[in-house]
């Protein structure tokens, strides 16, 4: 166990965490371990199936932390096809060299809507290698005949996005035998508690909606910045090759890769306090009526003209609904002008963004760059603001190109 400020008797064993991996073992049917972040759980998952040197299949239209995740494991990350409409893993379209190269899959279930969990089990238990879930976008989505999570060797969940808790994950286990095992890798990667840190997280929900009241949003965006605690300025974070290189010589390993994972949650690996874990378990109370809204604002976005795939996405409580405009920065800038902030893009893909050097490019890149350029992720919690600002600012729909355009099988279908 890491060495913490509370010692043996610290919260980590406390009852506290074992209450909220209860709530998530009863959703999802099996065993949960809580951990301070969807990309600390990823991270012990890698670490502990996938021997280091070892070739993992992904979505190139993920988040950059992830493939800096995969990176610190001592993985090499391997660029999958994608269905162009919804991003998930285009399983026919991996050849067949590619299949037998690797030694894992991971799915990103981008914005809730589901990869084909069942046929990448059928694929990964016929290749003799594990599947792992990236759930932090789809704590509510289904595919097949179970909750996304409940397909691979290992699923992490974040509970800042959906649960709105600003921390926390969880990783759940096909075999709860493990669970020990995994506590332990866990005790030992994390980082103690801080004191600054936790006050900081008290006090910000209450900063939060003094900004919202104030409505101070490009104010305080700009003080930020200025202060230096903005860790981005494009969508993709700088690479910085020479120093990944570098890091790369040192894997496995999240020291030498904390600068790249840790943007945007600088707390990733952080044990967590009584008050966040107690912050979290309201939030997690309260997540079916979140649920249920999110699955309105779904149906809702999907109805417009703006919206693709209607069939595939079905009644999922998508985190983010992508919907697909001509001009999207315009559309942004719109949104932006009511309050409605757009991030979660994922432009360009990562074998654009990261080069050879560091990942297997795509064997089919266009469907990942033409999705990457053209989804407008909304939050469905908005959609009513969303739909009126789409109308009066004129925005106008764009269609798939070519055969892009095509019908694809929904996602969880075994076809």
């Amino acid at each position: 166990m890491a060495i913490g400020e509370a010692g043996p008797g610290s919260v980590r064993r406390g009852l506290q965490p074992k209450r909220l991996e209860e709530t998530m073992r009863v959703r999802l049917g099996r065993e949960c371990v809580y951990v301070p972040s969807c990309r600390f759980g990823l991270y012990v998952a890698l670490r502990h199936w996938c021997p280091p040197g070892g070739r993992v299949l992904m979505s190139p239209v993920n988040d950059d932390v992830i493939f800096f995740v995969v990176l610190a494991a001592g993985l090499r990350p391997v660029q999958a096809p994608l269905n162009p409409l919804d991003a998930s893993i285009d399983v026919d379209a991996v050849p067949a060299q590619t299949w037998r190269s690797v030694s894992a899959v991971l799915t990103t279930n981008l914005y809730g809507n589901p990869d084909p969990a069942p046929r990448l089990r059928q694929k990964c238990d016929a290749l003799g290698i594990p599947l792992f879930e990236d759930a932090a976008h789809a704590i509510g989505s289904r595919v097949g005949d179970r909750p996304v999570g409940a397909w691979g060797e290992a699923s992490a969940f974040s509970l800042s996005k959906h649960v709105g808790a600003k921390a926390g994950g969880m990783l759940s286990l096909a075999d709860p035998g493990l669970r020990d095992a995994v506590e332990k890798t866990c005790a030992g990667l994390l980082a103690p508690r801080r004191a600054s840190s936790e006050l900081a997280y008290a006090v910000r929900p209450f900063a939060e909606a003094t900004v919202r009241g104030l409505r101070l949003r490009r104010a305080a965006w700009a003080a930020i910045r200025l202060l230096g605690l903005a860790d981005r300025e494009e969508i993709r974070m700088p690479l910085r090759p020479d120093e990944l290189a570098q890091a790369e010589r040192r894997a496995p390993g999240l020291e030498a890769h904390h600068p790249w994972v840790r943007v945007d949650m600088h707390d990733y690996r952080q044990e967590s306090g009584l008050l966040r874990l107690r912050r979290v378990g309201r939030k997690l109370d309260r997540l079916d009526d979140v649920l249920d809204a999110c699955r309105a604002g779904t149906e809702l976005l999907l109805s417009t003209p703006w919206a693709k795939s209607r069939d595939a996405y079905g009644t999922q409580p998508l985190f983010r609904v992508p919907l697909f405009v001509a001009d999207r920065d315009a559309a942004i800038a719109a949104l932006a002008r009511r309050g409605v902030v757009v991030g979660y893009l994922y432009d360009p893909p990562l074998d654009d963004y990261a080069g050879a050097e560091f990942t297997d490019p795509s064997p089919a890149p266009e469907a990942a760059r033409w999705f990457a350029r053209h989804a407008l992720p909304v939050d469905p919690l908005r959609a009513r603001t969303v739909v009126e600002v789409l109308e009066r600012s004129g925005a106008q729909p764009v269609e798939a190109p070519g055969e892009l355009s095509r019908s694809r099988p929904t996602p969880g279908g075994l076809g």
